[in-house]
């Protein structure tokens, strides 16, 4: 009788166990179909890059590459599956690629911001002096064709003293393609606030007054908090897992709503802690400024993008319509360019004004409790990350190595867009940099 019982027990726990590892796949379905519908709807539609090549590369890892999408060239829409999971990811003119989550799809995908041609656009980037292009091109063939810096690289562009000095694309990309910012989005929305308090729309050092944060702590928060990532709230930026960031991403109709709905675990401006839900608050509150998503997408492309000169950018949004600050910006190389071009000339391009005076500074400036490694939705080199890079250089940088880096004292934007996965295979970015530095 004893061993029976014993055998029912070890029965009953292995029962359990199987149980709770379904739930928890169960739980990561979304995830897993999400993260390959979205990304190479994406990929697809809005940068025109072939649907197999795109599996092969970017969504060959973990359960993502045993996904099975199905590309819809008609309606533009991708559908992925694994085991019983199933996402749906839908473009939009205008808008780009959402992950489709809720019950108002129908209704979501009518709306469109159609594409405005635009024959007077500003071309900002002129190009530079021949003798430093002579000297980079050996490095730019050598990360590019080569890939002797490690990674795969989509495109490469330097900026010296405000011209091109090198530029150089891999396999099926062009200056034409629209790349994936990934978190290097995060400064954008950074410039973004920028402009808006310059407009006097919003202020950077009063508590935002979020209704669900009124009753406790979290009501002190100000964007000043948010953009530092000092706000104290509670957040997971694990990406390999079940994760706050994955799920905001991934499942949540409103990015923004589910990051401000956090708890607060430290005080306000005391604890510094990456969270790309610090971010969607932000954008979600900025889009509160405006009474319609067209008006402050209109907005966004007459104060920040058409002044830098970047020509129909796709900031895609979540179901609640906002633009994912966070990671979802699609625009050229040449477009980020620009974007470090204007904080190397202290928010000025093309002769016109941008970003008001002092924010450039203000984003540059490290967070309190960062030990000098982030600013304002900006990763600084002042604890020496880089340590062959001057200390003076800050960068957006972005998952899987998108990087903008800005170095004042050396006249040079470098832009790196590219696929490289850690721990293997991860692009030497100090190593070029340094090589950069050294051929200048």
């Amino acid at each position: 009788m004893k061993k029976h019982r014993i055998s029912r027990i070890v029965l009953a726990v292995l029962l359990a166990g199987i149980l709770g590892g379904c739930l928890y796949l169960n739980s990561l379905l979304p995830i897993i179909t999400g993260y390959a519908a979205k990304n190479l709807a994406s990929a697809v539609f809005v940068s025109g890059r072939d649907a197999s090549e795109v599996e092969k590369l970017d969504l060959h890892f973990s359960f993502i590459q045993y996904t099975r999408n199905k590309v819809d060239y008609g309606n533009k829409t991708v559908t992925s599956r694994f085991l019983w999971g199933k996402s749906v990811a839908a473009y939009r003119e205008g808008y780009g690629v959402t992950l489709l989550r809720g019950k108002h799809k129908d209704a979501f995908l009518a709306q469109a911001f159609p594409l405005q041609a635009d024959p007077n656009f500003p071309e900002l980037l002129p190009a530079g002096d021949s003798a430093t292009a002579a000297k980079l091109e050996p490095i730019a063939k050598a990360f590019v064709d080569e890939k002797a810096y490690g990674g795969t690289p989509f495109a490469f562009v330097v900026l010296h003293k405000g011209g091109i000095v090198a530029e150089r694309y891999g396999k099926g990309i062009s200056p034409e393609t629209k790349l994936l910012s990934w978190s290097m989005g995060k400064s954008f929305t950074s410039a973004l606030a920028g402009i808006m308090a310059g407009d006097s729309l919003i202020d950077i050092h009063a508590p935002l007054g979020i209704p669900e944060w009124q009753a406790d702590g979290r009501r002190a928060i100000t964007l000043n908090h948010l953009l530092q990532m000092q706000s104290g709230l509670e957040w997971n930026e694990n990406y390999g897992n079940r994760s706050d960031v994955n799920i905001m991403l991934h499942q949540a109709e409103d990015m923004g709503l589910y990051a401000l709905s956090k708890p607060l675990e430290h005080e306000p401006g005391t604890f510094w802690y990456y969270s790309s839900g610090t971010t969607n608050i932000v954008m979600r509150y900025l889009r509160g400024k405006f009474s319609s998503d067209a008006e402050f997408l209109s907005y966004m492309r007459e104060r920040l993008f058409k002044p830098v000169g970047i020509a129909n950018p796709y900031f895609e949004t979540d179901m609640n319509g906002t633009p994912v600050g966070s990671s979802y910006l699609y625009v050229t190389a040449r477009d980020y360019a620009r974007f470090g071009q204007l904080y190397l000339n202290d928010g000025c391009l093309g002769g016109e004004r941008i970003l008001p005076e002092g924010w450039v500074d203000y984003t540059r400036t490290p967070a309190s409790a960062s030990e000098g490694g982030y600013g304002a939705f900006f990763w600084l080199n002042r604890n020496g990350r880089l340590p062959d890079v001057p200390e003076d250089m800050f960068s957006c940088n972005g998952h899987d190595g998108q990087q903008i880096y800005i170095v004042p004292s050396k006249e040079l934007v470098v832009v790196i867009l590219g696929y490289s996965p850690k721990p293997d295979h991860v692009i030497d970015f100090n190593g070029l940099l340094r090589d950069i530095i050294a051929a200048l």
